[in-house]
């Protein structure tokens, strides 16, 4: 019996939601962003950057 079926959840392997290649490119985005945007969103969109970054392999 598959639990995961049942619960609503695929039995199949799905992708990811992001490539590396594209995590990295939204990295640079939010990286754009702060510097673009002064507000407090700004340095928000930073903070997530380096989040996200620390997160990605190594190329």
């Amino acid at each position: 019996m598959d639990h995961f079926a049942d619960a609503g959840f695929p039995s199949e392997p799905c992708l990811p939601l992001l490539t590396a290649a594209e995590a990295r490119e939204t990295v640079g985005y939010l990286q754009l962003l702060e510097q673009l945007d002064l507000t407090p969103r700004g340095e928000a969109a930073g903070q997530l950057a380096a989040d996200l970054a620390r997160r990605l392999p190594a190329e």
